[in-house]
C-alpha cells in the first residue's frame, strides 16, 4: 500500500471514526460492537483502496461500508434466533430502527448522535475514570497511549479502562439517549472533563508530526456548544465553552508557515480570531451572571475561562495582567488542586513577581509522581533557570524535556532551545 493510501485512510478515519461509532451503536445498542464493525469498515478501506482507488467522498464509503456490516449482523442475529420470539421481536425492531439509517438520520430535538454517544459513554454505571477514557477513545478517535499522556497514567490502565466499560455498557444495556432534568445534570460534570480533554488533545497534540488537531479542537468546541444549549442554567457549562472558544481564537498565530509551533508571548496577536474573542467573552460573562444570580463562586472551567481572557484582552503581551492570572491561578489552585494547576500556577507566579518566585514553585514539584514524565515540567523548569542566568541548568532541563515529548514539533522547539539557550514565552 502507498504512503499516500495510507495516510488518506487514516486521516479520514481520525475525523469521522467517532460519527461512524456513534450511527452504529444507535442501530446496535452496543458500544463494543458498534467501535468492531467501525474497526471492520477500517480494515475494509485498507485493502481496497490501494487497488480501487481513494473514493470520491472517502467519508461516506466509510459510514456505508460500515452500516451495511451492522445490518447484515443483525439480520444474521435475526435468523439465529428466529425460534425464540422475544428475542426475535427484539432483533426486528433494531431492524426496522436501522433501516433508514442508510438514507438519513433519526430525527429529535438533539438531531446528534455524538451526543447521545458521549452520554452514553458518561453514563454512572462506570467509574469516573472508564466514563472519561471510554469517550476519549470513541469520540476523539484517541489511542491508549494518547489518552494515558492525558491523565498521565500508565498505557495498559487506559487500556483496561476501556475493556471493563464497553463490557459493563454492555451487560447493563444502557439506552442510546440524552438523559433529562436530574440525571442531566448529575451527569455533566464527567461530560464536561471528556470534552475538555479532548480539546486540549486538539490544541496540544501529546504525540505525532503535528502541533495540534485543528479537528480536536472543533469537536470538542461544538460539543461544548451542544451542551450549553442543552444545559442553559449550567454556569460551568458555559465556562468550558467560553475557555474553549478564546483558546481557539489563538490557533492561526500558534504556527508559522512552516507548521512550527509559535508560543503564546510571540504570537502575533493581530491573527487572533476576534469572533471567536467576543464568543468566549460572552460565554464567560454569562457563567459569571448565574454564578452570581445563585451565589457561588466561579468554577474551574470559568477560572481557566478567565485566565485566558486576561490574554485576549491584552493588544501586546507586555500588557498582560499577570498578578491577575496569579490570583486567579491561586483561586483554581484551592478549588481544584492538582500538580499541573500548580505547574501553570508557577509560571504566572514567575511572570508577576519574577522567575525566582516561579522556580521556588516548580522545585517543589520535581518530585511529583504524576510529573515524573510530564515534558512541561523540565520545560518550565528550563524556561527559569535560563531567565536567572543559569544557563547549563536550563541547557540540561530543555533536552530532558525533549526527551520526555512525543510531539515532533514540540520535541524540534525545545533541542532548539537547549541548543541557543534561547526560551520564547508560553504557548
Amino acid at each position: 500500500m502507498s504512503d499516500a493510501v495510507r495516510r488518506a485512510v487514516e486521516a479520514v478515519w481520525r475525523i469521522e471514526s467517532a460519527r461512524i461509532v456513534a450511527v452504529l451503536t444507535r442501530m446496535l445498542r452496543d458500544v463494543g460492537l458498534a467501535e468492531e464493525m467501525a474497526q471492520e469498515a477500517l480494515v475494509s478501506a485498507l485493502e481496497t483502496w490501494p487497488t480501487a482507488g481513494t473514493p470520491d467522498n472517502p467519508a461516506a464509503w466509510l459510514m456505508t461500508a460500515a452500516k451495511h456490516r451492522a445490518l447484515d449482523w443483525l439480520r444474521h442475529r435475526k435468523l439465529e434466533q428466529e425460534r425464540e420470539p422475544a428475542l426475535t421481536y427484539e432483533i426486528e425492531g433494531l431492524l426496522q430502527d436501522a433501516a433508514p439509517d442508510l438514507d438519513r438520520a433519526v430525527e429529535d430535538k438533539i438531531g446528534d448522535d455524538l451526543l447521545r454517544l458521549v452520554f452514553i459513554a458518561c453514563h454512572p454505571v462506570l467509574p469516573t475514570e472508564g466514563r472519561v477514557a471510554l469517550t476519549l477513545r470513541l469520540l476523539g478517535g484517541l489511542t491508549t497511549d494518547e489518552i494515558a499522556r492525558a491523565f498521565l497514567v500508565p498505557e495498559p490502565t487506559v487500556a483496561q479502562r476501556i475493556v471493563r466499560a464497553k463490557r459493563t455498557l454492555a451487560e447493563a444495556r444502557v439506552p442510546f439517549e440524552v438523559p433529562v432534568g436530574h440525571e442531566l445534570v448529575q451527569r455533566l460534570a464527567s461530560v464536561l472533563q471528556v470534552v475538555y480533554l479532548i480539546y486540549n488533545e486538539g490544541y496540544a497534540a501529546s504525540a505525532g508530526a503535528d502541533w495540534m488537531r485543528p479537528a480536536l479542537c472543533d469537536e470538542a468546541l461544538r460539543l461544548g456548544r451542544i451542551l450549553a444549549g442543552l444545559a442553559p442554567h449550567e454556569p460551568e457549562v458555559h465556562g468550558l465553552v467560553a475557555l474553549m472558544e478564546i483558546q481557539s481564537s489563538r490557533a492561526r498565530a500558534r504556527t508559522d508557515a512552516q507548521g512550527a509551533p509559535v508560543l503564546l508571548l510571540e504570537q502575533d496577536r493581530a491573527r487572533w480570531d476576534q469572533l471567536l474573542i467576543r464568543r468566549g467573552l460572552a460565554a464567560l460573562e454569562r457563567a459569571d451572571t448565574l454564578c452570581r444570580e445563585r451565589g457561588r463562586a466561579l468554577g474551574p472551567y470559568a477560572l481557566q475561562a478567565a485566565i485566558a481572557a486576561c490574554h485576549a484582552r491584552a493588544r501586546k503581551a507586555a500588557d498582560t495582567d499577570w498578578p491577575r492570572i496569579a490570583a486567579l491561578y491561586d483561586a483554581l489552585a484551592q478549588l481544584a488542586p492538582s500538580p499541573v494547576v500548580e505547574l501553570n500556577r508557577a509560571v504566572a507566579l514567575a511572570m508577576a513577581f519574577g522567575p525566582q518566585a516561579g522556580l521556588e514553585l516548580v522545585d517543589s514539584l520535581v518530585d511529583e509522581p504524576a510529573l515524573r514524565h510530564y515534558h512541561l515540567l523540565p520545560s518550565v523548569r528550563g524556561d527559569l533557570l535560563h531567565k536567572l542566568g543559569r544557563l547549563d541548568e536550563a541547557r540540561l532541563e530543555f533536552e530532558r524535556a525533549a526527551a520526555l515529548t512525543r510531539n515532533e514539533r514540540e520535541r524540534a522547539l525545545l533541542l532548539e532551545r537547549a541548543g541557543l539557550g534561547s526560551v520564547p514565552g508560553r504557548r
